[in-house]
């Protein structure tokens, strides 16, 4: 069967621009997977998205004009019970085959099978293939209803009467099958072969586009348009870097703004200005923020990084003279500039302690009180955990961090730019005077804000945002907030994530029910708060186990170091190689199952002795196991206090051949109650030396 390129164009008013990628990819995919379905586009069918500001199209290869027909089988009814004993058909089954379109004619040709049961007729024919004018109505339905529109308008068609629904209002659209339109309709436009280029570039008005491979070319010459979206991302990729190294600087990397500008522009056009030197006083943080937040600007760095008075502003024109342009966003630029200006002048007129007696009028939590109290809890869990890793000078430190730390929340600037939060508490804790490593720590104390961000500077940053997260995980989940499927809105699992990082990257080596237990010890004993810590601490190894996973360790790795639940998450990494190098060793597989086995048998058993009573050791068998045991415990127990995990689990292994003797040629369960539980508290023995490290018994397949 013939086959033709197919070319599907939505033109609209302009679309969201931080949603346009994904709504032109979902459009893209979701018109393929409905064409293959319906067999009009074959499993090797290319599809290219295109999406720009006024549009949203796709371009699929080798569309054919009908989908072939299909074989269809349908079951009918029992042979007993469709055919009379002449073999002539029952009126049961000519009313079944009217009812199909065929009549007593087709009675010789049905099909006989057994189903299992019994005899069965079937009537095979053949379902005629969709035309592409059905299937694709039938696909663009399809797509358009599933794309991810943050929020749908509804507006009327010229007709004054009709309403529908759609992300943006929609004015044209292009069905075309090679150089034939598709007759389809959707949104009370019917399809053609015309488009609209660039609102004030376009050579001409209407763009016509003769055939469907032609789009992308004729939209470029005669629309002024780059429809393809990654195309115009290259293209101002590319200017940018040109733009830049005329300037004399790099442009900020930032993949969001980079997306969000390629989806307001057709046809980029990079150029550079500039803004007074002045400026620069305020923190770069602020001036760089307001630039691609508020304009949608690139700012400018030098070669060490910080922010020089240029900037790239990526237009949708192309002038000859582009003076005006850049004039224009010069002067947009220079009030918001001036703002952040303002607003760090006048917050440098209090100290940032002078706003922290605010924080009680601001409402973190209607059960867990003011922004205030919730400082107050920080501080005390900073100042006991400062206690334990460095003594006084450091629990001080992490308390004069904490009781500052939110102080920022109420300073002009983070109330413009919520964003800034703890980057200017550092800029104003210095302005006050405040030792550097606590005015790090109230800017670190909110990291590492995502997944790859980096860790605290410094032992009183780390201290104090693993009291923030501590807090917050123990407060929210003594209040029930507990995260459940897809919904976390406070962020619990990045909590999370960072607790387990700072423990194990930080170098905090505080046992983890410790520090669980002081951030309880913060809040009302009659709260409920001690009771939630169960959970709290499931909630960390669970998210520890993921975080493992996704790191490349294998799953019975990860199980087994993990369901120990090792109190010093810091030691992680050293017991998962020494699991890995264990599992490497002949012996492994062997004392694993053993393991396995013994874990079964005391779980099952009752009645072990507390302690093994030698007088009670019959036989050589566990006699010799028992003497190996005492001779290697203490020397497997020293290595484990060293953290030396590896040399532990091989010194370990020297057990296999004792071990399997004993399984060989010992009832465990024996009938003198005495001798059982004897052999039981041996067993205990055993598990307990061989899960000192992890709990071998999960490597045994």
């Amino acid at each position: 069967m013939s086959t033709q390129n197919l070319l599907i164009e939505l033109f609209v008013e302009e679309l969201p621009p931080k949603a346009l990628k994904k709504l032109g990819e979902a459009f893209a995919q979701g018109l393929l997977q409905s064409l293959k379905s319906q067999g009009l586009a074959g499993a090797d069918a290319v599809v290219t998205p295109f999406a720009s500001p006024r549009r949203l199209a796709a371009h699929v290869t080798a569309v054919p004009a009908r989908a072939a027909d299909k074989p269809l089988a349908q079951k009918l009814m029992p042979v007993a019970v469709g055919l009379t004993a002449d073999g002539s058909a029952s009126p049961a089954l000519l009313k079944k085959l009217s009812a199909l379109g065929a009549d007593a004619s087709v009675v010789p040709n049905l099909r006989r099978e057994t189903d299992g049961k019994a005899e069965v007729l079937y009537f095979d024919s053949l379902a005629k293939g969709a035309t592409l004018a059905e299937g694709l109505q039938k696909a663009l339905e399809a797509a358009l209803s599933s794309l991810p529109i943050p929020k749908v308008m509804s507006y009327q068609l010229a007709d004054g009467w009709n309403t529908v629904h759609f992300v943006r209002p929609a004015h044209g659209l292009v069905a075309l099958h090679g150089a034939d339109v598709v007759p389809i309709s959707v949104l009370g436009l019917t399809a053609g072969r015309e488009t609209h280029g660039h609102r004030f570039e376009a050579a001409v008005d209407p763009v016509l586009l003769p055939d469907a491979d032609c789009y992308a070319e004729t939209l470029a010459n005669d629309g002024a348009v780059i429809a393809s979206f990654a195309d115009r991302r290259a293209e101002i990729v590319r200017q940018l870097a040109v733009a830049a190294a005329e300037a004399g600087g790099s442009p900020i990397e930032d993949e969001a703004l980079l997306d969000e500008v390629t989806a307001l522009v057709e046809r980029p056009n990079v150029l550079i200005g500039r803004f007074e030197a002045e400026f620069l006083a305020v923190p770069q943080e602020c001036l760089i923020l307001t630039m691609k937040a508020n304009q949608k600007y690139f700012p400018l760095l030098d070669s060490e990084g910080k922010l020089t008075n240029k900037f790239l502003v990526v237009s949708n024109i192309r002038p000859e003279d582009p003076s005006a342009v850049i004039g224009g966003n010069e002067r947009v630029v220079r009030p918001r500039l001036a703002d952040a200006k303002f607003f760090f002048d006048q917050d440098r007129k209090k100290p940032l302690e002078s706003r922290v007696l605010g924080l009680a009028k601001v409402v973190y939590h209607n059960k867990l009180g003011t922004q205030g109290e919730r400082v107050q809890r920080v501080g005390a869990i900073a100042r006991a955990i400062g206690t334990q890793v460095g003594g006084e000078t450091l629990s001080n430190q992490a308390d004069q961090a904490a009781l500052l730390a939110k102080a920022d929340l109420l300073t002009d600037m983070v109330g413009e730019f919520p964003e800034l939060q703890g980057i200017m508490g550092r800029y104003y804790a210095l302005h006050d005077g405040l030792a550097p490593e606590v005015a790090d720590a109230i800017e670190d104390h909110y990291k590492p804000r995502f997944a790859g961000d980096s860790l605290p500077r410094g032992e009183v940053g780390l201290v104090l945002a693993l009291a923030d997260k501590l807090e917050t995980l123990v407060g929210m989940f003594g209040i029930g907030q507990i995260p459940t499927g897809d919904r976390d809105p406070f962020a619990l699992r990045r909590h999370a994530l960072g607790v387990i990082r700072m423990l194990i990257e930080g170098g905090l080596n505080v046992p983890l029910d410790q520090l669980l237990g002081m951030a309880a010890k913060a809040f009302p004993a009659e709260g409920g708060f001690l009771a939630a810590l169960p959970q709290v601490t499931d909630f960390i190894y669970d998210r520890l186990s993921g975080n493992l996973r996704e790191q490349g360790y294998t799953a019975q790795e990860v199980d087994a170091v993990v369901s120990q639940r090792p109190k010093r998450l810091g030691d992680i990494a050293k017991r998962l190689a020494a699991v890995r190098a264990f599992a490497g060793l002949p012996e492994a597989a062997a004392l694993a199952a053993a393991n396995k086995r013994i874990v079964n048998i005391l779980k099952k058993s009752e009645g072990a002795a507390d302690k093994v009573d030698a007088n009670l050791l019959e036989g050589d068998a566990e006699r010799n196991l028992f003497r190996q045991l005492n001779e290697i415990s203490p020397q497997i127990r020293s290595l484990m206090f060293n953290e030396d995990y590896t040399g532990a689990l091989k010194m370990l292994a020297s057990l296999r051949a004792v071990v399997d003797t004993f399984f060989d040629q010992v009832m465990v369960n024996a009938d003198d109650p005495a001798i059982r539980a004897n052999r039981l508290a041996l067993l205990a023995q055993l598990a307990s030396l061989m899960n000192g490290v992890a709990d071998i018994s999960k490597l045994s397949a």
